[in-house]
Parts: C-alpha cells; sequence; structure tokens
C-alpha cells in the first residue's frame, strides 16, 4: 500500500481521451504523448484498450517499451482473451497494470451483457484470478458503478479484492452523480467492505453535467480514494473526463484542505496540454481553467492595478508553476540542423532515422523563410503534419492558388496526390475554404460531411501559422484532420486532406464505456 496521503494520478488520455469522435491517434503520436505524461511525473499511463485492433496492440508494445518511470496499464474486458493481450501489449514495461472491468448495474447487466448478477460475480473473480499470472498490480472496475445496487456491488468488489484486485476503481460511466452523494457512496463502500483496506480506491468521473473534477475530488475527501482517473484538458467522449490540469492544480492550491501529496511535475502541464490539443485537433477553450489562453489574463482596470501592486491579489498560482513561462522562441532561419535535433529531443519528438530528420529539418528551414521566430508550437506542427503525410499517402497536398474579391465568387485550384497520381481540381465557393473543399471534392468524391471546422494560431503575432481542424462524418464513423500552415486556406486544404485519409483508413476498433 502507498502513503495513505499520497494521491495517485492515473491519466488515460491514450484510451479514454481518445474516444472522443475524431481524436484517434498513431502510434507514433501515441509515444510523443506518454514521453510528455512521464515528464509530467504522471504515476499510472493507461495506454489503451489492447484487444480493441492491432493498432492499439502495437500502441502499448510501443509505449511500454520506452517509458521507465511512469506504469503502463491496458485496459481489458473481463475474460480470458482480452487479459491475456493486454498482458502480452504489456511484456516490454518495467512496470505493469492490467485494468479489468465489467458492468454491474442492473440496466448493463440486462440489456448490454444478458447476464444474471451471479454469473458477473464469478466472471469478474475469474478475471482476476486470470490475470494474476501476469502481474500483481490489478485494477478493476465495476462499470456503470453509480447505478449499480449497493448489496450487489459490496458482494462483487469484496470478491475481487479476495482474488488479488490491488486497485478498485469506481466509474461515474455516464456522468450521472453529483459530489456528496458520489463521495458518501464510496466511503460506504469502504466501510462495509471487510477487505476494502487492501486495495487503493480511485475514482473515474465524466463530464456530463459538468461535475466531473468536483465528483473526483468528492471521491478524494469524503469517499476516502486516493487514486484520480484523468485527462489532459479533460479530452474524453461527449462531454469528456476530468481534467488532470484541474485536479492536480486544486491539490497543489489548496493543501491546506486537501493535505495531499502529489508526485506531479507541474511545470511540464502547458506543453502537454498543447500537444495534445495539437496532436488530435481539439482546441483549448481561451477561458479554460489552468491551461487556458485567458487563465491568467486580467482586462478589468481594477484587477490590473492590484496585479501591479501585488499579484496575490488576483492570482492563486502563478502561471510559471503550470509552465506558461516555458513557451519561448528557440530556434530562427539561421539556426542549424544540431540545434534543431537538440530542440526535437527536448521536445519527446523521437524520429527514427537521419532521414526523418533530415525531412523535418528542410521543411523547418522552409517554414524559417516564411517567418521570422519559430516556436515550440510550429515545430510540433510540422513533425505532426508530416507524420500524417509519411504515414498514409492515399491523399497528400501539393500546391493551391486561390482568388478571392469582394463581390466576385471566391476560386481554387488545388494540386494533390490521390493513390499515387496527380491531379489538379477547380473549385468555387461561398468563400475561400469552402471552394478548396469543393475543388478536392470534385475529384475525391468522397461523400463526407463536414460536421466541424476551426482555425487557431498556433503562436503569437499575425505571422502565427494557423493550425485548422476539420471533422468530417462518413457512414457514422467521424474523424479530425488537422492541417497547419502560415497561409490558413493551405492548412484548410491540408486538414481536408488529412481527414479522407483516416477515412481511407479501414482501421476498426472496439470502444468500451468506463
Amino acid at each position: 500500500m502507498t502513503n495513505s496521503n499520497r494521491l495517485i494520478i492515473f491519466d488515460t488520455t491514450l484510451r479514454d481521451g481518445e474516444q472522443s469522435p475524431g481524436a484517434s491517434m498513431t502510434r507514433e503520436e501515441k509515444v510523443r504523448i506518454a514521453r510528455q505524461l512521464e515528464r509530467l511525473r504522471v504515476d499510472v499511463i493507461e495506454a489503451g484498450f489492447a484487444a480493441a485492433s492491432p493498432g492499439d496492440f502495437e500502441a502499448i508494445r510501443a509505449i511500454a517499451s520506452v517509458i521507465k518511470d511512469s506504469t503502463i496499464c491496458s485496459l481489458s474486458r473481463a475474460n480470458e482473451r482480452d487479459i491475456a493481450r493486454a498482458a502480452e501489449a504489456l511484456l516490454p514495461a518495467p512496470r505493469k497494470r492490467i485494468h479489468t472491468f465489467i458492468a454491474t448495474s442492473p440496466l448493463h447487466m440486462q440489456m448490454k451483457l444478458r447476464m444474471e448478477p451471479e454469473q458477473v460475480l464469478e466472471q469478474a473473480k475469474q478475471a482476476i484470478r486470470f490475470a494474476r499470472q501476469y502481474t500483481d498490480d490489478i485494477e478493476f472496475s465495476p462499470e456503470d458503478g453509480s447505478r449499480s445496487e449497493e448489496d450487489f456491488l459490496c458482494r462483487v468488489l469484496e470478491g475481487v479484492i479476495a482474488e488479488g484486485a490491488t486497485t478498485i476503481n469506481f466509474p461515474d460511466t455516464v456522468g450521472y452523480a453529483v459530489p456528496e452523494v458520489f463521495g458518501e457512496t464510496i466511503r460506504r463502500l469502504r466501510e462495509r467492505i471487510p477487505n476494502s483496506d487492501k486495495a487503493i480506491w480511485s475514482v473515474h468521473c465524466h463530464n456530463d453535467l459538468g461535475l466531473a473534477v468536483a465528483n473526483s475530488l468528492a471521491g478524494v475527501t469524503i469517499g476516502g480514494a486516493r487514486q484520480i482517473e484523468c485527462t489532459i484538458n479533460g479530452l474524453g467522449e461527449r462531454a469528456g473526463n476530468t481534467a488532470l490540469e484541474e485536479v492536480v492544480m486544486a491539490v497543489r492550491t489548496r493543501p491546506d484542505f486537501f493535505k495531499l501529496e502529489l508526485g506531479i511535475d507541474t511545470t511540464q502541464i502547458v506543453a502537454a496540454s498543447k500537444m495534445v490539443s495539437q496532436i488530435t485537433g481539439f482546441a483549448v477553450q481561451p477561458n479554460k481553467a489552468v491551461v487556458g489562453a485567458n487563465a491568467f489574463a486580467h482586462a478589468s482596470g481594477i484587477h490590473q492595478d492590484g496585479m501591479l501592486k501585488s499579484r496575490e491579489t488576483y492570482e492563486i498560482m502563478r502561471a510559471e508553476d503550470v509552465g506558461w513561462a516555458a513557451t519561448k522562441i528557440v530556434l530562427g532561419k539561421l539556426s542549424g540542423r544540431n540545434a534543431f535535433k537538440q530542440r526535437l529531443q527536448e521536445l519527446g519528438i523521437d524520429l527514427k532515422t537521419e532521414e526523418e530528420v533530415n525531412a523535418a529539418f528542410a521543411r523547418f528551414k522552409e517554414l524559417a523563410d516564411r517567418k521570422s521566430e519559430i516556436f515550440d508550437e510550429d515545430i510540433m506542427a510540422l513533425v505532426s503534419d508530416e507524420e500524417h503525410a509519411s504515414e498514409s499517402e492515399h491523399y497528400r497536398f501539393v500546391a493551391l492558388a486561390q482568388q478571392s474579391e469582394t463581390g466576385k465568387t471566391p476560386k481554387a485550384k488545388v494540386v494533390f496526390n490521390m493513390d499515387g497520381k496527380e491531379y489538379t481540381c477547380e473549385g468555387e465557393g461561398d468563400g475561400p475554404v469552402d471552394a478548396t473543399v469543393n475543388a478536392i471534392e470534385k475529384q475525391a468524391a468522397s461523400g463526407a460531411e463536414l460536421v466541424l471546422f476551426s482555425i487557431n494560431a498556433i503562436s503569437n503575432g499575425t505571422e502565427s501559422q494557423g493550425e485548422v481542424t476539420m471533422r468530417l462524418s462518413r457512414s457514422g464513423r467521424i474523424v479530425n484532420g488537422v492541417g497547419s500552415d502560415p497561409d490558413i486556406i493551405v492548412a484548410s486544404a491540408k486538414a481536408y486532406l488529412s481527414g479522407l485519409n483516416k477515412l481511407h483508413s479501414k482501421i476498426e476498433r472496439v470502444n468500451p464505456q468506463l
């Protein structure tokens, strides 16, 4: 057992966060995020769900091979096939955890599992028994726990602890809980279950009612939980998950109330937030707590006056404490290849071959000719663009010309590769972006529906690169395409082609609800 005042941070950005529609990540992107989570000193990284797809399995295996300081975890359903697959993926990890689950609410048992309560109880115990062959670090979750009958929950949780489960995670799967009730439920369960002290108790909350952080903290303060499951930026399906940055800074800022110890290096929070945002295409809202652009901005005159006299008048935490001060200009057009390569390493970007480094450096030089100051975010964006392009070559941007004038219909001519052949297409539209998309669609004929279009500046100033996210939907499948360029019309073309590449991929995966 750990120190009773130590709060374990369990990050599930790479598993539950990825279930947000369109947020799927490549293996290389997941490894980059995992390296940043390790720098953040996250205790446990849930790297994925090994049985979901071959891609998930390979990503977990890759992360398990490179991460040394954090425990690497794989989710699995409560069956031998899933558990064995998780164990195989986790083999290279110095510290590994298997996280298994089964539904315990009457609704889920009857409608989804088609199982009787006694069958669920036996399967849960068998799953823990089987997982113990592979590791002593086993976590169990009763899916839809907040809508389960308490007497049955007690039986299941007592049984899995007796079989060797070392962490009991209580999930609010559908974001139904409210803080006081949620915290009291965990407290009662711990009091009623005779062997509850043999396991660490954990909480996993969704944000459907905007209460994920509050519920998680209530689970800790009222219920006695000592692990919080969370994601960077609160990323996750529906309204998202508990936001790591918010629970961590709440505990750190109010030690007088929480009286808990954390191992997190908070100065890495903003870097992690920006990396996840750029890779997934999910922009962080300006008024987002801790990591939003306005989190430490003061517009009110009376606030500004107070800040000039003493920061403490209106700031309860320092921007530097979460990593805002770390964002700086790092390179310019005169910077050499070695300096560029060193910065890639510092940003956790691991290019495998010298050819990849040379290609990235060539793109850096091209960008440096177009904008005088290159920020960390620019480097991350150009490498991410290169990874998307090299990983799936079915569609690839080549060139664009567009014409837009007040009172006239905008026109665009786009040159792009499709399945190795170059095409030149022209289109018109209500604006330059619409004309560009219409031009691409004339040849691609994808049938995709554009359901979201957003533009964000990657760094400061008018010469900043624009980062465009386009969310496409086709036949029930949703993907995010991301593109970046100082010219936002070019960035839009890249984003649309990126989305088409993802739709072209035939990857199928299972997404558990937890």
